[in-house]
């Protein structure tokens, strides 16, 4: 089995880095395709844009964003398995573009994988 990390896509990449997933519907701000160095971009297995907009990235309301993003995800089951497929065979570094480390989608993602034993425990 792979290993699963999180890194914000404004970080450069790193050989370690594994195949390198962007999970954002869209393209982050100001990062050349190049520069970020993107192996797949599965826009599919992000939150969906009323979801996204809904949550605005306001600390307050990742609890029930987070109930939310798991239950698209449970809805998700081709996705998700896609991606759990790669993590079992490679590593891989799920890339984002919020701000905040510990309050995304991407925390949100990687612990559902971990609860569905896709992977082991993210790295960040």
């Amino acid at each position: 089995m792979g290993t699963l990390s999180l890194k914000r896509a404004y970080v450069p990449p790193d050989p370690n880095d594994g195949i390198r997933l962007l999970i954002d519907r869209l393209w982050p701000r100001g990062v050349s395709r190049s520069e970020a160095a993107i192996d797949c971009w599965m826009k599919e297995i992000a939150p969906s844009v009323p979801l996204r907009k809904w949550f605005g990235h306001d600390p307050a309301r990742f609890a029930e964003f987070s109930e939310r993003y798991r239950e698209e995800l449970d809805e998700n089951p081709e996705a998700v398995a896609q991606l759990c497929d790669m993590v079992r065979q490679h590593d891989v570094t799920l890339v984002y573009a919020a701000r905040d480390p510990h309050i995304n989608h991407a925390r949100v993602l990687a612990e559902y994988l971990a609860e569905h034993e896709c992977s082991p425990n993210a790295t960040t």
